[in-house]
Parts: structure tokens; sequence; C-alpha cells
């Protein structure tokens, strides 16, 4: 495990006893008014390992955490899927080796192919979260992505610093913080590579709210959900968000905005794709 992601994982931990409700676990409030939070030996004491293992854990030394017992400490902590997937990932149980994790300029052929098929806007995403391919319809309702430095392509960066992608998004708010959640579920194997912790540092000089959001330590599993779009010239388009992971390229992801029944959102897509305004 390196030493980044042992440092992750301590203060992963740390943050995670502190919010801990003590009275849902049966303990008594820590003085007349603390009510939030563990000691270390609680935790240690949930989760049958030593005090001092537990804090050495929590300090990123150079220990081996076995899966059983990050899974044990994960249940006292009453993480979540999302939360519990992640601390494994921190204790080096991920399924996909971070030397490789690659960076991934552009989809495949076949997959190219098959985003142009779709009528609604589509993209794949590469693990680092780079846009390595769209559609055309995608391309109506983000005009810019074309023409963005391929250095700077990637998803969450545009969230974070394209002020016109933001003036779309009327949720930016939520949807920002569900990004950052996500990303961070999905970081495990990539966690301390170079490429990921210059994306961290760039993104955290260029935002302060992607700063503060990642401090929050949030982890989310990507779930499909609804997304609107004020487009400058198309108004309101509501789509369903999904997501589908080819199985002959496991490393991309394949993100669709199917537009919302009961919406205009299908019809206004078709007049924007047209080149017409919309109503015309």
């Amino acid at each position: 495990m390196g030493d980044e992601r042992r440092r992750e994982l301590g203060q992963f931990l740390r943050d995670r006893r502190g919010n801990l409700v003590r009275a849902e676990l049966g303990l008594p409030p820590i003085g007349r008014n603390r009510t939030l939070g563990l000691r270390r030996e609680e935790i240690a004491a949930f989760a049958a390992v030593s005090v001092t293992w537990y804090t050495w854990l929590e300090q990123g030394r150079d220990i081996n955490a076995s899966r059983q017992v990050l899974e044990s400490i994960a249940r006292v902590l009453s993480l979540t899927t999302a939360e519990t997937s992640y601390l494994l990932a921190m204790g080096g149980y991920t399924p996909v080796p971070a030397s490789e994790v690659t960076r991934i300029e552009q989809a495949p052929d076949h997959l190219q192919r098959l985003l142009d098929t779709f009528d609604f806007p589509a993209f794949a995403v590469a693990p680092d979260w780079g846009i390595a391919g769209w559609n055309r319809a995608y391309e109506g309702l983000y005009a810019r992505i074309a023409d963005v430095d391929p250095a700077e392509r990637n998803l969450l960066w545009l969230i974070f610093t394209d002020p016109h992608l933001r003036q779309m998004l009327p949720d930016w708010e939520e949807t920002s913080r569900h990004f950052v959640a996500e990303f961070r579920a999905e970081a495990g194997a990539r966690l301390g590579s170079a490429a990921h912790t210059t994306l961290l540092r760039r993104l955290g000089e260029a935002s302060a709210q992607f700063a503060k959001l990642w401090a929050d330590r949030g982890v989310e599993r990507f779930a499909s959900r609804q997304r609107i779009f004020l487009h400058p010239l198309a108004g309101e388009l509501v789509f369903e968000q999904h997501r589908l992971v080819p199985s002959d390229a496991p490393e991309l992801h394949l993100v669709m905005y199917a537009p919302v029944a009961d919406t205009p959102t299908r019809e206004r897509m078709r007049t924007l794709m047209a080149g017409m305004p919309p109503g015309a």
C-alpha cells in the first residue's frame, strides 16, 4: 500500500469515527454534551482488534490490514456499500491494480459507432473521467466539448471550471457533490498515481468548491438519476442519466442522457440537432 493511500485510509477512518452517533451504538455521551464520535479504543473493541494496531492504522503507518479486519471496521463505522468498497480499495483490496489503469485518449472505434447510433446525448468516460468520445447529440447539448483542449476534456475538470456548463445546471451544487463522491469511490486504484495526484492538485487550485468537497470525503456509488440542463438555445432539457460498462472495454463507461417522457426534451433535442431555434 502506497504512502498516500495509507494516509487517506487513516484520515477516512478518523472522519467516519468522528461522525458516529454514540447513542446508536448504546454508548453514553463523552462528558456532558459530546454525543458524536467514538474513541479509538471503542472502535478497536467493537472490531475485535488491538487499540495500538487500530491507532497505527489511523496514523497511516506501514501495516497490513486483512480484508476481514477492514470489513469488520467498516461494519462498526456503519459504512455504506460504496464507502466499504472505498475503504477496501485504500487497503489494497481492489480488482484493478493501479499499474493497470492507464489514460485513454479516445474510445475504440466500435464504441464510438455505438455512441453514434443514439439520438440522445451519450459519451464515453475513461478511468480518470476524461471524456474519450461523444456523439453528435452530446455536442448539441454541450457545444464546447469539441473545442476544449484534450488535456482539459475531463468531466470533473469541466464541471468545476467551465462557467458555461455551470450556468446550464440549475442543480450545480447537488450535481457537483455527487460527482466528487462518485469520483472518490472509483479512485482507489489510482490514488497516489502521478496523474491522479496532478488532477486533484489542479482541481484544488482551480476551484475552492472542489477542494471543500474533496476534503469532506463523501463516497457514493453511481446511481441513475434525473439531470436537468438549461440550454441557451433549447431551454429546459430533462434527462434520465444512465451508465453502462462495455464487457469488452470495462475500463470505459458509457454515460447516456435519455429524454424523460412527458417532457418536451426529445422534440427540443430534435429541433436543436436540426440547427433550428426551439419552436421554429
